[in-house]
């Protein structure tokens, strides 16, 4: 869908000090799903009315976080998993789409300073976020996975991480689930790192989200050397994210993907993406 661009007089009265109180006030983590939320915003919550009058969804977006909104090539056309959905939106609401690319810690900021109307970007659902944020549906399901090497035959589940050792960031909610379940942790700095030692054999076991594994395994053609073993109960469900008071743009919002999900438009995407459907 084609961009167009708008500076609504809704935006123009907010004045640059107030970006940067708001993004300085975000409590983030790296990526999509990292725990925090953002001061209270900053701009009033928006109409389906106004989006609609306006003609065009304002959409905050990182434009760095592969698969989920990044450039092709690294300098090519803003693509992903996220990018898609939303744009997708977008066209059954009967508007066009815009994306602004911001870094993750200042995203919240500039959702509240009226920067732009919506975040896509793999926020995740939290109590924190819902005091301050109005939430879409989820548009993306993933429970916590333990992943071992391919040729492993005795950890089988998550309880069998009593007394092995698991690959997992430091300031990943994942290593605490390793660590609850008695494994010993091996510092990473990410899910590549502890990947290739678990392939090395250095490690028994790694618990990360199942979008990471499958991505993983979409990007290596399904030959990664390692398996998914078991799953955490509980699921991170991901949504676009409004600022509060923008009740009838959500529900719109939540219609659509309603009917996106029914005539199959989000598990085709998914499938894209993941190589199987992430959306419910």
């Amino acid at each position: 869908m084609s961009s167009t661009s708008r500076t609504p007089l809704r935006r123009s009265v907010v004045a640059s000090a107030v970006l940067i109180t708001a993004a300085a006030l975000s409590a983030c983590s790296s990526g999509g799903s990292g725990a925090g939320s953002s001061a209270s915003p900053e701009v009033g919550g928006l109409t389906l009315a106004e989006v609609q009058d306006a003609g065009v969804l304002i959409v905050g977006t990182e434009g760095t976080y592969r698969p989920f909104s990044f450039h092709e090539g690294g300098s090519g056309d803003l693509t992903g998993y996220d990018i898609e959905v939303i744009t997708a939106v977008a066209d059954e609401l009967g508007v066009d789409v815009e994306f602004e690319e911001t870094q993750w810690d200042g995203i919240f900021g500039g959702l509240d300073a009226g920067r732009f109307d919506v975040i896509a970007n793999q926020v995740s659902i939290n109590e924190e976020r819902l005091e301050d944020y109005d939430f879409s549906t989820p548009y993306t399901v993933s429970p916590g996975v333990l992943v071992v090497a391919e040729d492993t035959t005795d950890i089988t589940s998550l309880e069998d991480l009593e007394g092995r050792t698991s690959a997992q960031s430091l300031t990943s909610n994942w290593f605490e689930v390793a660590e609850s379940y008695g494994a010993s942790v091996e510092a990473v700095e990410g899910w590549a790192q502890a990947a290739e030692l678990l392939r090395q054999g250095r490690v028994d076991a790694t618990v990360n989200d199942e979008l990471t594994f499958l991505d993983y395994e979409q990007t290596r053609g399904g030959e990664t050397g390692l398996k998914i073993v078991d799953e955490t109960d509980d699921a991170s469900k991901n949504a676009f994210a409004f600022r509060k008071g923008s009740d009838d743009l959500v529900e719109a919002v939540d219609e659509a993907l309603a009917d996106l999900r029914a005539e199959g438009t989000l598990a085709e995407i998914s499938e894209k993406y993941f190589g199987e459907d992430v959306s419910e």
